[in-house]
């Protein structure tokens, strides 16, 4: 592949929980021209381990592995005073975890199954400082950027929303009139740039707004407000202690209204 080669040495480290992964990276990519594989681990702790003795400049990096995921390792390498530059590896597409990744600091994603000279690509502009993404990932991303706008108030009333509680049961759950509840619908159907309530709940769950936001998680246990026990009342919840973490999901209730 002498069309491929790379313009500068590039030290590269595999990093795979599956050995044939690993072996078969090694195998494609050593020789190639421009390229050093210094290595291929099988978990992160090998690889924090090898880069306290060695320097590499790119990882390719399996994202679902047992003990540290490809998330984490991401984050043990912002300690390093020179971090590699992290290619992530995945055959789940699309995956949130993929999104997770990137906004902890990987520059590029690449398929297992992809052909070695888009490997060389992705490594060549990962190594020059670029980012290496499908068009997927990006408008993903936008995407969790604009869910990320939405105020905690805003994230608890789109939640309640998706359940299908009108205005005046959401005011009377936490406890504001049904008018202010309103307001805040209004400013999350121009937040997500929608058309009405209905369709900002569909396109935050697509967009793992509310996966990534869920206002009811962690409010178990004991010393509830009574706004809390009025929401679970409403949503059919049970309000005893240690229930609110745990609770079903009510069945969603379509409303057109604002």
């Amino acid at each position: 592949m002498g069309d491929s080669t790379l313009s500068a040495s590039v030290r590269l480290l595999i990093v795979d929980d599956h050995a044939v992964v690993r072996a078969g990276f090694s195998s494609v990519l050593r020789g190639q021209v421009g390229l050093d594989v210094v290595g291929s681990v099988q978990n992160g702790e090998q690889v924090l381990t090898l880069l306290q003795r060695s320097s590499v400049d790119v990882l390719l990096l399996d994202l679902h592995m047992p003990g540290m995921s490809g998330v984490e390792i991401l984050l043990a390498l912002q300690k390093f005073p020179c971090p590699p530059r992290a290619i992530i590896l995945s055959s789940f597409e699309p995956d949130e975890e993929i999104c997770r990744a990137v906004e902890t600091g990987a520059m590029g994603y690449l398929r297992k199954d992809t052909s070695c000279s888009e490997i060389l690509q992705a490594v060549r502009a990962v190594h020059s400082g670029s980012s290496y993404f499908p068009q997927w990932i990006m408008d993903r991303i936008s995407e969790r950027k604009l869910g990320s706008s939405l105020s905690p108030r805003e994230l608890e009333i789109l939640e309640m929303v998706s359940k299908g509680l009108t205005n005046k049961e959401i005011g009377h759950a936490v406890q504001v009139s049904h008018f202010t509840v309103r307001n805040h619908v209004r400013h999350i159907i121009a937040k997500l740039e929608v058309g009405d309530r209905t369709e900002a709940a569909t396109v935050a769950i697509q967009q793992g707004i509310l996966r990534a936001h869920d206002s009811f998680q962690g409010r178990g246990g004991t010393g509830k407000s009574r706004s809390n026990r009025s929401r679970n009342r409403l949503l059919g919840w049970p309000s005893g202690p240690g229930l609110g973490a745990s609770s079903p999901t009510a069945p969603a209730r379509s409303r057109a209204t604002i």
